[in-house]
């Protein structure tokens, strides 16, 4: 996308985060997820690297040795690759810290205490700071320690065992390869960065945000959590696929009026008199058996065609698509859900927030670090000169 950004006919250039300031100590998804978006709302994001780099870097879609991965995740970000138990470099950092107003970490809680970048010591030195860790079970309790990526916490927090209960013929959880927790956490950490944010302006004050990948996963499961304390009732309706002749599609008659736009739509008007089906309480009794007529319905047409016919009747539907079909999606297009960004090898389209402000600026900056690039500049930012940074770098201390 250009430079500007259009909402409402109107170009928009400015970010809404333009002028903030953070350090991002953040790899692998759920914390450069949050700090990501930070980034394309205009904020400038400083990502703090091992010498080794973000494991992402190295995960495939690989093209040349650049990471698509990667880049979805971190573009709109500086980098900075350094030795962190180097007391020189964490002085440095210190130096960085005190003209940020955000720092992000997602390491295993302890860690940043024992680089000398805790909370308690940076609040010192910058008192406005807001201060995000994004852990697997947070900071405090019995689990804090343990480690956990996204997989982990879906078993842990109930999610799998619930998702399971849902499956009539599953025997085992589901492999797990969407990584739900971790855009949970990320989005969370993002959410309570914003509010931290609208607090100092009233305080003047920073904070330390401490947030639970495993708590963003509990409260998700907002009927589950309810049923496991008042357990009893008949099993709530679930929505299945239904087969099409080259697919599938997802039918949700939900509400009355759905139910008798449904019955129209598939050429059964005497559905509505059915007493199967003539209340809502019917039709929660008898719901399989709705969906399985509608099913011998939709079996006669190809997916694309029942939509059709279903949408033009105001039935709720959508058949089973492949993520490839999205890139060229003409409503995504028209919400400019995807960015094209760029990297040594090539540009490639990324997501985009999934909401828009009319006076900012909200996509993903077309700029990916390539790891370390921004060191040199962000040191001489501090005061370093040539020589200094060089001595740094000569130390084994600065890619």
């Amino acid at each position: 996308m250009g430079e500007d950004m259009v909402e409402n006919g109107m170009a928009v250039s400015t970010g809404a985060l333009d002028g903030v300031r953070v350090l991002d100590f953040t790899s692998v998804m759920a914390g450069p997820f949050a700090t990501r978006m930070l980034a394309d709302l205009g904020a400038q994001v400083i990502k703090v690297e091992s010498l080794e780099g973000d494991q992402v870097r190295a995960r495939p879609p690989l093209r040349e040795g650049f990471s698509a991965y990667f880049g979805n995740l971190n573009a709109g970000k500086q980098s900075i690759a350094c030795n962190l138990k180097s007391p020189e470099m964490v002085a440095l950092i210190k130096q960085m810290v005190a003209t940020c107003d955000i720092l992000v970490e997602n390491f295993r809680p302890g860690v940043m205490q024992r680089f000398g970048l805790d909370y308690a010591t940076l609040r010192d030195i910058n008192p406005r700071l807001i201060y995000c860790s994004i852990s697997g079970y947070g900071q405090t309790g019995p689990k804090a320690l343990f480690p956990a990526y996204a997989p982990v916490i879906h078993a842990a927090s109930g999610f799998d065992m619930v998702n399971l209960r849902y499956q009539d013929e599953a025997e085992r959880p589901a492999t797990s390869g969407i990584f739900v927790a971790d855009v949970l956490g990320g989005t969370h950490a993002f959410g309570a960065i914003q509010a931290a944010l609208y607090q100092r302006e009233r305080t003047g004050e920073g904070q330390h945000i401490d947030v639970s990948m495993l708590e963003a996963m509990v409260g998700m499961l907002v009927f589950e959590t309810q049923e496991a304390q008042f357990p009893g009732d008949a099993r709530r309706p679930l929505y299945t696929p239904l087969k099409t002749r080259d697919g599938f599609i997802m039918v949700a008659p939900t509400s009355p009026r759905n139910f008798e736009q449904l019955a129209d739509a598939v050429g059964h008007p005497e559905w509505r008199d059915d007493p199967r089906f003539r209340t809502n309480a019917d039709r929660n009794a008898n719901w399989a058996t709705l969906l399985a007529l509608t099913e011998k319905w939709t079996e006669q047409h190809l997916a694309e065609e029942a939509e059709t016919i279903l949408s033009r009747h105001g039935v709720p539907c959508a058949r089973y698509r492949e993520i490839g079909e999205l890139l060229d999606d003409p409503q995504l297009a028209v919400r400019g859900a995807f960015a094209e960004i760029g990297d040594g090898a090539g540009r490639y389209k990324v997501s985009n927030p999934p909401f828009r402000m009319s006076g900012s600026r909200v996509e993903a900056r077309d700029h990916v670090s390539c790891l370390g690039q921004d060191g040199t500049a962000l040191l001489a930012g501090l005061g370093l000169d040539e020589g200094r940074i060089a001595a740094v770098r000569e130390q084994g201390d600065l890619l």
